[in-house]
């Protein structure tokens, strides 16, 4: 194992750097730019059973510190993941990738979880359960802890791949989800998605986006993630993936302190779509500057 390197759920990553779902398309795109193997993986773009178009424009707002997004979950449903975007990846990225999954139901999330477990090239299910941008799905499911347990047992069920269920920061008590998560077999949890907000046009008076809100991402949204994955990762047994506003090496290893195992990184995909090798480039000279010899020794390191 190398100084970088992490496992996440059994499965020995090279490095703790994972580009968020949605920020990252399915891979092949990135890869034009850089050789996606020095990832140690990442996030495909969230999939559901049926293809979607997504919601209607304007579907992105800036913000201060970041930036507000409706896309919607657009994307081609999982027979057409399965069929053309899998293999493309299959050229391109020569690891386990993780499976983002979204529903409307919890018998959508099942078999959409049971179609992509099958899949060689999956590594993890990523269960999405905290999308603040539908209507009927999404966030409605990881708000409450009975409906986010529901999902859990219903894709452990028919899974044998390690399950991370993703956890909306849209909610009181973020740890209650967690805990209920736990309980109902999930494997792991990345926290947090988007955070629900708002933008004003001051001469139409009217959202600037067309679903009305977004969720926020980008550096603005890194201390609320940070404080939500300190507090979980100490109540629960299963790792936790951090994520939310992480875009430079430092803020990596604040999260691993916090109790991450590994991190993913969104929004600065968008801004620097070489955000990732760049933190990779940075995180050896930030280990040799804090005293850290390997990353793994290193988490949960701030608990005390």
């Amino acid at each position: 194992m190398g100084r970088l390197s992490v496992t996440l759920c059994g499965i020995e990553l090279d490095n703790p750097i994972i580009p968020a779902s949605g920020c990252f398309g399915y891979g092949h795109e990135f890869a034009a730019y850089y050789n996606i193997d020095r990832l140690g993986t990442f996030s495909f773009k969230g999939t559901t059973r049926e293809p979607r178009f997504g919601n209607p424009a304007p579907r992105i707002a800036e913000a201060p510190g970041g930036m507000l997004n409706a896309i919607g979950l657009q994307n081609p449903g999982v027979d057409a993941v399965i069929a053309e975007e899998l293999p493309k990846l299959r050229a391109v990225f020569h690891k386990p990738v993780i499976a983002n999954v979204s529903g409307f139901s919890v018998e959508e999330y099942a078999e959409v979880c049971e179609k992509l477990d099958k899949q060689e090239q999956v590594g993890w299910l990523e269960v999405n359960i905290s999308c603040p941008n539908v209507h009927g799905g999404g966030m409605s499911f990881g708000t409450d802890p009975a409906a986010a347990a529901e999902v859990t047992r219903a894709v452990k069920a028919v899974t044998t791949k390690p399950v991370l269920v993703k956890l909306s920061p849209n909610v009181t008590d973020i740890v209650s989800i967690a805990l209920a998560c736990e309980e109902a077999g999930a494997d792991g949890l990345s926290l947090i998605n988007t955070v629900l907000g708002l933008r004003l046009d001051l001469k139409t008076r009217r959202p600037l986006l067309a679903n009305v809100t977004g969720g926020l991402s980008g550096p603005a949204l890194f201390p609320l993630a940070l404080r939500m994955v300190w507090q979980v990762s100490q109540a629960v047994r299963i790792p936790v993936v951090g994520l939310g506003g992480v875009s430079t090496a430092e803020d990596v290893i604040e999260m691993l302190l916090a109790g991450a195992s590994a991190v993913q990184i969104g929004a600065a995909n968008l801004h620097d779509p070489f955000a990732c090798p760049k933190i990779l480039d940075e995180l050896p000279g930030i280990m040799d500057r804090c005293g850290i010899e390997n990353l793994r020794d290193i988490i949960g390191g701030a608990h005390g």
